[in-house]
């Protein structure tokens, strides 16, 4: 049986609908044949494909209200699209040469293009993505159908998407961001050469102006400040501190290889960070009101909010590049006090197998036992005692773990939040990290710099436990654990652009998730508009 005969919908509503979809459709793919424009027809037959029928394809009559005046500004504010973060390429704007040769079908494609983008502007151009629950849109709360109503029947259609465009929370400062990125971008910077340290006051004839030439590209003050050379003066270190504010460094003028790793990112990186931020704001579902925890992964934050009002914040440590912490939305059901670590496998073999070849005794000392399999049976065995040399990282039959201790990796206290990718937050023995500005260290879990301050807050509520009692239950040295009564909501998260006090900061995307979002807005954009989101 052909595709187009098998549309019998559950419902007897969306076959009638499928049946005008393909009839409009079909009647405006002939008039854009007969316009030569072989392209936006194409997109147009994609539509009837879809078998949805989009508010501007629901009669042969254009649907737009707006006079001539108002169509011209609504096709100027569409090729402005790019302010907003979209690509006016993905809406198939009709060429305003075809407004005089066939007017129905241009006003018909206007509609078409501007219907779709604001179904992006409401709904965000990227429903969902793959491993990204911390990504959800409440199309709902939007009333898009009412919006697509306003447009067709707007005097003014360009004000409509004006107006649209400014709904996500700080989108006016995104905005302006953006524009400015976008301006830098446009004239481009230089790379710096190396990647030792650059110190302040040194001299280099190469690396200094190279600095100096990267930072001024987007810094007026440094620009208009007098060009030392080779010297790196106070008024570059000045710009470096900023810079190093502003991109969550630790600020203290020295550009080492981070730093220089950052700045040699292409302007276009910045960008596509602002257009990924306003676009993930848009629809956002609200969170709930009642107290929740949240860790913003690239900004190594955690934060406990009730109200919308933050109670308690702290840094974290979370996983390293080739060991990511995955974005969840889960519930913190526990707390274990003096907890064993069983090292995961990959930790064991990457980590621990190099240790016990170097010194195993070491390994000993540290909590670290070691188990292999024998008969059926775990068997303790020596470290000392096996010729490590033999064995790799895929060849390596022993199970590890690290009793409770001071040396644990997991310090003193487990916070648990079941989930399928046994990721949990934990105390940590090594709190030198938490001075570092860039904290993706762990192999995953997260590592919370005042794991006490949270601790006191989970057991609010929970009969017969105050801190008192915690720390007992941890100077005791034997592990144990127990349930919390207010199980907090608990969001992994994933964002690299915050807006604070109006101001904008952009964090590295250590994850290139922001540009796997980029890559998913380049996709072609859904055709199903909110006019007719009841077919969906």
């Amino acid at each position: 049986m052909s595709p187009g005969r098998c549309s019998t919908s559950a419902a007897g509503a969306d076959s009638g609908r499928s049946g005008l979809a393909r009839q409009a459709a079909d009647l405006y793919l002939t008039r854009m044949r007969s316009a030569r424009r072989p392209l936006l027809a194409a997109a147009i037959g994609l539509a009837a494909g879809r078998l949805v029928a989009p508010a501007w394809a629901a009669s042969a009559a254009p649907a737009l209200a707006a006079d001539a005046t108002a169509a011209a500004r609504l096709a100027e504010r569409l090729s402005r699209l790019e302010e907003d973060g979209l690509d006016p390429r993905h809406y198939g704007i009709p060429a305003s040469a075809l407004a005089a040769g066939d007017p129905a079908a241009y006003r018909a494609g206007l509609h078409r293009a501007a219907s779709l983008a604001l179904n992006d502007l409401l709904l965000g151009r990227v429903p969902e993505l793959r491993g990204r629950p911390d990504i959800r849109r409440d199309p709902a709360a939007i009333g898009a159908e009412r919006w697509q109503a306003e447009l067709a029947e707007s005097a003014d259609p360009a004000a409509v998407l004006d107006r649209a465009a400014l709904l996500p929370p700080d989108a006016a400062v995104l905005k302006a961001e953006l524009a400015r990125a976008r301006a830098v971008a446009r004239r481009g910077w230089g790379t710096i050469p190396g990647d030792a340290t650059i110190e302040p006051g040194s001299t280099d004839p190469v690396r200094v102006p190279a600095l100096r030439a990267r930072l001024a590209a987007e810094d007026p003050a440094l620009a208009a400040a007098p060009d030392r050379g080779a010297l790196y003066d106070p008024e570059l270190e000045a710009a470096v501190r900023r810079w190093q504010a502003a991109s969550g460094l630790e600020v203290d003028g020295r550009v080492g290889r981070i730093s220089i790793g950052l700045l040699n990112r292409p302007a276009t990186a910045r960008v596509d960070q602002l257009r990924v931020a306003l676009d993930a704001r848009r629809a956002a579902a609200a969170e709930p009101a009642e107290r929740r925890i949240e860790v913003n992964v690239p900004d190594y934050r955690l934060s406990v909010t009730e109200d919308g009002r933050e109670i308690l914040g702290m840094a974290v440590i979370v996983g390293r590049r080739d060991r990511q912490t995955p974005m969840l939305r889960v519930r913190m059901t526990a707390i274990q006090f003096n907890p064993p670590w069983g090292v995961p496998e990959r930790n064991a073999r990457e980590d621990i197998l190099p240790r016990l070849r170097r010194d195993p005794q070491a390994v000993m000392e540290r909590g670290f036992r070691i188990f292999q399999f024998a008969n059926g049976e775990r068997v303790e065995v020596d470290p000392r005692t096996v010729d490590w040399s033999q064995y790799n990282a895929q060849r390596f039959p022993f199970v590890i773990r690290q009793d409770a201790g001071d040396a644990n990796a997991l310090g003193r206290i487990k916070f648990i939040m079941p989930n399928g990718d046994d990721i949990f937050m934990h105390d940590t023995p090594d709190r030198h990290l938490f001075r570092r500005p860039d904290r993706a260290f762990s192999s995953g879990c997260i590592r919370l710099e005042r794991p006490n301050d949270l601790l006191a807050l989970l057991l609010d509520g929970t009969p017969g436990w105050d801190l008192a009692r915690a720390q007992r239950a941890i100077d005791s040295r034997a592990t144990s654990a127990t349930p919390i009564r207010r199980q907090l909501p608990v969001l992994l998260s994933y964002r690299t652009v915050t807006v604070e006090d109006g101001r904008v900061r952009v964090r590295p995307d250590i994850y290139d998730l922001d540009t796997a979002y980029v890559r998913a807005m380049a996709n072609p954009p859904r055709v199903q508009l909110a006019a007719v989101a009841g077919a969906r």
